[in-house]
């Protein structure tokens, strides 16, 4: 039995990936910030599955709770697994600002920083203690390190700074065993960003006129790819950004 920690498992992609990884029949930790009946929706469709599920809240942003926040994965895991550690961190919680290089605000730069940089970094060092050797820990990164688009680029430039921190984790947890790879999605018709990739006819046109499979991504996309990455025949992985984004920009 194997027990996943989605961050932001509550919708949009975290939903898609903790049902992608129930599906494989693993048991799911799922954080939600500020919509608890969301997540708690999540883990009654995951238990519908036949597997367990709990859903606890989580404000990736706020990196001074990360402590309090390990010891209570620690009692869920006792309480709900009679375990003491837990297999793979999924560090998926995230939000999108689109703004101009020239217009981005000094406090709109520390609120990405907070979420993507430093809660990738925090939130794993406080739970790598309750990691079981052999685990293994997805880092989600962009398509935006690779190709820039206006209106990212500290977003496009907190992603790369995520591949980079990936190949030092890999490094540095290798001796537990324990791997750790970046996934990149392309673009995906979720509501991140305020939905434009989903709710704007033209950029949807714009992305899918650019992707070599001739589409916009789907959440299950990258669902199904963090499924693989955790997979048995994934294990010998490590320290890679992996880009799932159906041949963007190629």
């Amino acid at each position: 039995m194997t027990i996943a920690l989605v961050t932001g498992g509550s919708r949009g992609l975290g939903r898609s990936m903790a049902l992608h990884l129930a599906d494989h029949g693993h048991d799911i930790i799922l954080t939600y910030r500020s919509k608890n009946a969301e997540a708690e929706a999540v883990a009654t469709e995951i238990k519908a599955k036949g597997r367990q599920a709990i859903a606890l809240q989580l404000d990736v942003a706020k990196s001074e709770t990360f402590g309090d926040f390990a010891d209570t994965v620690n009692g869920a895991l006792q309480e709900n697994w009679d375990r003491e550690d837990f297999d793979f961190l999924v560090n998926n919680a995230g939000i999108g600002i689109n703004a101009p290089f020239m217009e981005m605000s000094e406090e709109q730069f520390d609120q990405l920083t907070n979420i993507h940089l430093k809660a990738a970094f925090f939130l794993s060092q406080k739970l790598v203690p309750l990691m079981k050797d052999g685990g293994r820990i997805i880092n989600i990164s962009s398509g935006l390190v690779r190709f820039a688009l206006p209106g990212y680029a500290a977003y496009g430039a907190l992603k790369g700074a995520v591949d980079v921190l990936t190949r030092y984790m890999a490094k540095e947890l290798g001796p537990r065993g324990i791997t750790v790879n970046a996934l990149a999605p392309g673009a995906i018709e979720t509501d991140f960003g305020g939905g434009v990739v989903r709710d704007n006819p033209e950029v949807n046109d714009f992305v899918a006129a650019n992707t070599a499979l001739g589409r916009v991504g789907l959440p299950d996309d990258i669902g199904g790819a963090v499924a693989m990455l955790l997979s048995p025949e994934a294990g010998w992985i490590t320290g890679q950004r992996v880009e799932f984004s159906g041949g963007m920009f190629l």
